[in-house]
């Protein structure tokens, strides 16, 4: 199978169709062999009755559903553990990105040796003052942390190679940042794409200004999993032992002034030194402590469960 198109979802019943139709219509035009996979993120309107009947009318069209709302991410990584096709292509079901774009994202991966191509919506049709800018803000913050020169981290549109989302693990709401996940796992050969952006022509966005100030968040969880996710020992031991260094040092200054130089002066509980080392040394000894524990619970962490699907359409992931 040359594509699987990977659509996470919420509350979206009036424009499947029209996605679906607009999708079939490029694959066949194209004569690509594909599927379409939509994933429920626990929508509360009739999206997953329109899925059941997109699927009943075309056997490439697969669903799944889950219980509840439990986020995008978690979306995308039940769709990547369920996809087959050799390039995968995700996208938001709200009918902001074209379908169009695919022949040309696919020819990316296929022919020019891309592993990840993410689009670029450089001409957008959203506010200003409350996306817009914000957006290039956040762009802007993402790129000077992860290293990964992409304009436009946040579109939903991105194409993939298939060893790509079967070696990466999308929790959280890590969707953002799925090139630097990528990048982190050893994937390199990422680019980018303009892509033609469109005004949302149903229903209105399930995003608010909150999710750029949970961006920035997670930007920087993922800057500080990425470098000491593994080695929290690294981190937390080097402050440790720095700050009980400095607490030592003054502990020691303040013995050899008590014992030698300054015999019959102050005490040494009067003397902010003494305050300053001990709390130097207790704060450097919970460091080490913190990256010895951290160190234990990677070693010992169970995988959790992240979601549970209650209903699926040709996919074996409840089986």
């Amino acid at each position: 199978m040359q594509l699987s198109i990977v659509i996470p979802l919420l509350n979206e019943e009036e424009s499947l169709k029209e996605l679906h139709d607009w999708i079939v219509s490029v694959m066949q035009s194209n004569h690509f062999s594909y599927e379409i996979l939509f994933v429920d993120d626990g929508s509360t309107d009739n999206s997953w009755n329109i899925i059941t009947e997109l699927s009943n009318q075309n056997p490439s069209v697969k669903g799944i559903h889950f219980l509840r709302n439990f986020g995008k991410s978690q979306a995308l990584h039940a769709g990547f553990k369920a996809v087959e096709g050799d390039v995968i292509i995700t996208m938001d079901a709200d009918l902001q990105d074209n379908p169009e774009e695919i022949p040309e994202l696919y020819n990316m991966i296929t022919n020019e040796g891309y592993e990840l191509v993410s689009g670029w919506k450089k001409k957008r049709y959203d506010s200003v003052i409350f996306k817009n800018t914000p957006s290039k803000l956040f762009n802007w913050a993402a790129r000077r942390t992860s290293g990964v020169r992409l304009h436009d981290f946040n579109c939903g549109l991105k194409a993939y190679a298939k060893n790509v989302v079967k070696n990466i693990e999308v929790s959280g709401e890590m969707h953002r940042y799925i090139p630097v996940l990528a990048k982190n796992a050893g994937f390199s050969k990422i680019g980018e794409k303009v892509v033609q952006h469109q005004a949302r022509k149903y229903g209105k966005t399930k995003f608010g200004m909150e999710r750029f100030i949970n961006g920035f968040l997670d930007l920087l969880t993922i800057w500080f999993v990425s470098r000491f996710g593994k080695r929290p020992m690294h981190l937390f031991g080097a402050l440790g032992v720095l700050m009980f260094l400095i607490g030592f040092g003054f502990a020691l200054y303040l013995g050899i002034d008590k014992l030698f130089i300054n015999k019959f002066g102050r005490l040494l509980t009067d003397r902010p030194q003494f305050y300053i080392s001990l709390v130097a040394m207790v704060i450097g000894t919970q460091l080490f402590l913190a990256g010895f524990i951290g160190e234990i619970l990677i070693r010992s962490k169970k995988e959790e469960k992240r979601y549970i699907i209650s209903k699926e359409l040709n996919t074996t992931l409840l089986e």
